[in-house]
């Protein structure tokens, strides 16, 4: 008779975690629930939601009949992603950190403290699939494609992968919710995270300064002209024009967004609408990791450049294993220096990602 196979499933407290466990149980696996602590902060109420999260874990985890443990890897989470993040946001630059997050502690520390206690595999709640084929693993998109979440695993291996499930890969997050209340897991209701992985839904602005102390300067246009103030380039993001309070300057009634960041010398520069500044014909990617088969040479793909973004038409050029040339079918706007760019097949496998390092403006 075969042995049951363990899967230590990462319950985050959420509704997607706490299907996946379920699935997993009627499978057959022998499912244990790890809540991973990341970050040990309260918000600004004073409250730890960690705290909260664990205590829907425990309820689902005993609603389900499984054993739950926690892990805290808030020193890993520190040193691996927090610090990247604070230096890439110094430089100017915005960071993914849910992508840093994925490689470096929910399929790092984490699925390494799941194959010491004995188990086969590790599950999550992301939306995607994972295919066995030729002994090799490749992701998906997932059946839900409104929710697909291959965009933040861009950076495993196939280390990682062969000891991955995704029980979600063929539902939508409908039918999840359906599952959660059918069960009556307190879940069922619970909002989506929607925030930066470790903080939540906080004003991340007021968060940062935390760390990166405001240090005030000039909001300009193009041509070097004064229009306003800023609270610290770092805070911006390329494309952004909310909070810039630059309404009717230079005569122009309409929104101005940022299109540029002078970390130096401190200035924001601006551009008013939808100027042509704002526009890139491709970009250079570095440090790019490939999942599954290296290409070369060059090759037509689908990208995002961004989560949630439609997927656009590019060609790839691969000037070595790690650096890729980008260049859009149509240029596209606002891309940001910091930020992934995940490459796809026709059919939604992803060949992997890497750090948008440089823009291509024409």
């Amino acid at each position: 008779m075969e042995k049951q196979k363990t899967v230590v499933v990462g319950l985050s407290g959420g509704v997607d975690s706490s299907v996946a466990a379920y699935l997993l149980k009627q499978q057959g696996y022998n499912v244990v629930g790890l809540f991973m602590l990341n970050w040990e902060e309260q918000d600004g109420n004073g409250n730890c939601t960690a705290e909260a999260d664990f205590e829907d874990v425990k309820r689902v985890a005993n609603k389900l009949g499984i054993p739950y443990y926690t892990v805290n890897y808030a020193k890993e989470y520190n040193e691996r992603v927090f610090r990247y993040l604070l230096d890439e946001y110094k430089k100017g630059y915005t960071p993914n950190p849910d992508v840093l997050c994925n490689r470096e502690i929910k399929f790092g520390p984490f699925l390494e403290h799941a194959m010491s206690l004995g188990a086969d595999y590790i599950a999550t709640g992301h939306y995607c699939k994972r295919v066995d084929r030729d002994g090799k693993v490749y992701l998906y998109k997932s059946h839900d494609k409104n929710k697909d979440q291959t965009y933040f695993l861009n950076q495993l291996n196939q280390k990682q992968l062969k000891k991955t499930l995704f029980p979600l890969a063929d539902l939508d997050k409908t039918e999840v919710r359906k599952i959660a209340k059918q069960l009556g897991l307190v879940t069922a209701e619970k909002k989506d995270s929607t925030g930066i992985c470790f903080i939540g839904e906080r004003n991340f602005k007021n968060f940062l300064q935390n760390y990166l102390p405001a240090k005030k300067g000039d909001i300009c246009d193009l041509s070097g002209k004064k229009l306003g103030e800023h609270d610290g380039v770092m805070y911006y993001t390329i494309g952004q024009s909310k909070g810039l309070n630059l309404g009717g300057k230079n005569g122009y009634s309409g929104r101005w967004a940022v299109v540029d960041k002078d970390v130096k010398r401190n200035i924001l520069y601006v551009t008013a609408g939808d100027s042509p500044e704002l526009y890139s014909t491709g970009c250079f990617v570095a440090g790019f990791n490939w999942i599954t088969d290296k290409m070369s040479g060059k090759f037509s793909a689908k990208g995002k450049l961004r989560y949630r973004q439609a997927d656009i038409d590019l060609q790839v050029e691969v000037l070595d294993i790690k650096t890729l040339k980008l260049t859009f079918a149509e240029k596209q706007k606002a891309v940001t220096i910091g930020q992934f760019a995940v490459l796809y097949d026709e059919n939604g496998m992803c060949y992997g990602g890497g750090r948008i390092d440089k823009l291509i403006k024409n």
